[in-house]
Formats: C-alpha cells, structure tokens, sequence
C-alpha cells in the first residue's frame, strides 16, 4: 500500500474517534469529484428512477451495474489519498474493501428506513472496536461522502457518540428515530465532507426533510481477513485498476507473507 506520510491522523482526531466512534473529514472530496460524481449519478437516477420515488439505493449488483464501473470518478474513491491515512489508522495496512453502495433520499426515510442498528452488542466477529497496546482496532468500517450539502436539520446520518465502547445492550425502544431524540447527534457537512465510523458504533438514519434530495456514496472497508458482504468484489471485474485498488479489492485473506502453492512457497510482496 503505498505511504501517506505526508498525511495521517493528528492525535486530536485520533482522541475524536477514539471516544465518539466518528470523524468528520472536511474536503475529503475536491469540488470538481462533487460535480463529476454528481453528473454521472444524474444519468442513472434519470434511467433508473421514477419521479414520484422518494428513496433509492444502487448497491453493488452485477459487475457491469457496480458503481465502481460508473467511470474512473468512482472507482479511483477505492484508495481515495485523502482518507487513505484514516483508513490505515483504523483498520491498520492490511484492509479490503467490503461493499459499497449510494444511497438518494428525496423526502422521509431511506432504503432501511430510521432505526438505530450497530453496536457493540451482540458481539460480532465482523463489527467490533478494540484498543490494545496504544492502538485501535476496528472490524467493518466506513466512509461516507457527502455528494450534496448537509444540515443538522436536514436529516441524515445520526448516531449515539461513545455507543462503540458500551458496556450494555442499547435500549430497545430507543431505537426508532422518526424524529431526533437528546441522544442522538446528526453528523452533517457541505458537499464533500466525509465521515469515517466504526460500525461498532450505534447509527442510521434520521428522516430526511432537507429541501435538496439526499446523496450519500459509502465506501465499506474491513480488516484483509474478515467479510461482512457474502459475495466478493473481483477486481477482474473492473478496467483500469492501479495495483493498490486491487488489493483492497481481493478477497478475505490472511495476507501472509510467504505462502504454499503446491508444495511451493511463493513470495508475495506485502502492501506498503
């Protein structure tokens, strides 16, 4: 993988996620990925969408229909150099990405409607925050961009800052959020912001009432030998990958060093 350091997490953002699970990254997306992110994605709300729809979600699909086949403004987002340094700070030099998909919210709720799901009960294999030896450790975890500005009064993305370290199951009836409860934080920003979070961390979607539509690209990443989606992006699926891209597009694996091929032992370089 290749060195970011010119960039990394400063120790007041490492604290920020540390203790509410979240980080807001302000321009992890230039103006001109906005808009071209945002003109490719009209050509297929206006093939794929009716006018009366109030929530849509392109998940990954067929290879063909993925968003990473939407053109080299969605794909060259796998190993995006402005989140690259978060990504590495949360899940450490070995990671893949899991899934992605877009999400568009007219009016109301989303695709999975506004309960409150995550957290760190039940215990998941997949889903997970750990600090050991002055370091974190994250199972899947996200980036969400922001591809239209968002205010706290829009809707949108909330969640319960701290909830990835709790000790007790979260309460039941406290998990709806048709409307915003004291703890419950909506995470907001302009266009291009992004917000990085552990799926450790009790989160949703608060009903959107914005006057613009909703439209949240996320990225889903997880430590190289652990899966949450049952079926693996194949980077031979996609054109004009750089060589990071498609590591972080292979498959759970363990990433050892030296690995047996038929009675073989084959060197595999590691990801810088």
């Amino acid at each position: 993988m290749k060195q970011f350091k010119e960039m990394e997490m400063n120790e007041k953002e490492r604290y920020l996620f540390d203790l509410n699970g979240y980080l807001v990254i302000p321009n992890a997306l230039s103006k001109r990925q906005v808009t071209s992110l945002n003109k490719i994605l009209d050509t297929y709300i206006e093939s794929e969408c009716s006018e009366q729809m109030n929530t849509y979600r392109f998940d990954r699909g067929p290879s063909y229909k993925s968003l990473l086949n939407w053109g080299k403004e969605y794909s060259e987002l796998i190993d995006n150099p402005t989140v690259m340094p978060y990504l590495t700070e949360v899940l450490g030099n070995e990671f893949r990405l899991d899934h992605l998909y877009l999400d568009i919210i007219k009016s109301g709720k989303g695709p999975i409607g506004t309960r409150l799901h995550g957290g760190p009960f039940p215990v998941k294999a997949h889903e997970f925050f750990r600090f050991a030896d002055g370091k974190m450790y994250n199972g899947l975890s996200v980036i969400a961009y922001n591809l239209k500005n968002m205010s706290p009064k829009d809707g949108g993305f909330g969640c319960v800052p701290g909830s990835h370290k709790s000790n007790y199951h979260f309460p039941e009836d406290w998990k709806e959020m048709d409307t915003l409860t004291p703890i419950v934080e909506p995470v907001t920003g302009p266009a291009g912001t992004a917000v990085i979070f552990t799926e450790a961390l009790t989160h949703g979607t608060l009903p959107w009432t914005g006057l613009d539509e909703r439209r949240t690209l996320f990225f889903k990443y997880s430590p190289s030998s652990i899966a949450w989606a049952k079926d693996y992006l194949n980077p031979n699926d996609y054109q004009n990958l750089s060589d990071s891209q498609k590591n972080i597009l292979e498959g759970p694996n363990a990433r050892y060093q030296y690995k047996s091929s038929g009675g073989k032992v084959e060197f595999h370089k590691k990801r810088k």
